[in-house]
């Protein structure tokens, strides 16, 4: 029971410093300095403060990394309702981190292009503003895509939490229907991509939904009679 309640809290604190370190990243990285059709604009900042640029990638990766550790801790915990399924949202997390990691090269890309290397002096300064942004732009369609394994993988996870008889069920049905949501936005933004209706929704239900298990797992860990049933 204590080792099972110790692997809740570890999950928990993972999802928690997970959350923290996503949101350094796009402060530190992505939102401070990449403006979508802007090459000059783009270029300033991240010739400014390559540096800080490069700390973002290095967050991003780390974030990676303990998202990969969180379903890996939840696995633990829920595969003893049902192993299979459990072992299911790992691996959809797993390839969703792989081709996260991957695509952080396009957004590390600019940092070749800029740095002056004699060889890219064949390329006019324009062009090699052109190169990077196409890069960036790679870079936001492969997040994207990775998206899609980060909205699927939810919906199993909310199935095991509803079934568990040990987390509250009320968690695992906001989190099914926020993996249908988040996997219509991203749909969304590949077929109709200045449509945003949806992330009115499928926003606050992650949050609730994410935030709400993390807080669970964290403070209030598991109940011994229920799991006792579940085993």
């Amino acid at each position: 029971m204590k080792s099972i309640n110790k692997t809740a809290r570890m999950a928990g604190f993972l999802y928690l410093i997970y959350m923290v370190i996503h949101i350094l990243a796009n402060i530190v990285g992505r939102s401070r300095f990449i403006v979508y059709g802007d090459a000059t604009a783009t270029a300033n900042r991240i010739l400014a403060s390559a540096w800080q640029f490069r700390t973002g990638i290095m967050i991003d990766l780390l974030g990676a990394v303990l998202f990969l550790l969180t379903a890996w801790t939840l696995y633990v915990l829920l595969k003893p309702v049902n192993k299979k399924i459990a072992l299911l949202f790992l691996l959809l997390n797993l390839c969703g981190v792989v081709i996260y990691s991957l695509n952080l090269l396009n957004q590390f890309t600019p940092l070749l292009l800029l740095d002056g290397d004699i060889y890219l002096k064949t390329f006019q300064a324009d062009q090699l503003q052109s190169l990077f942004m196409l890069f960036l732009n790679i870079y936001k369609n492969g997040f994207m895509m990775a998206q899609i394994f980060f909205a699927i993988w939810v919906f199993p996870l909310g199935y095991l939490i509803f079934k568990s008889m040990f987390l509250p069920k009320i968690l695992g049905i906001i989190l099914m229907i926020h993996s249908f949501t988040w996997l219509l936005y991203v749909v969304m933004f590949f077929f109709i991509p200045n449509f945003i209706g949806i992330t009115y929704i499928s926003f606050p239900l992650g949050f609730i939904a994410e935030f709400g298990l993390t807080l669970w797992l964290l403070i209030k860990g598991v109940k011994e009679t229920k799991l006792t049933l579940v085993c």
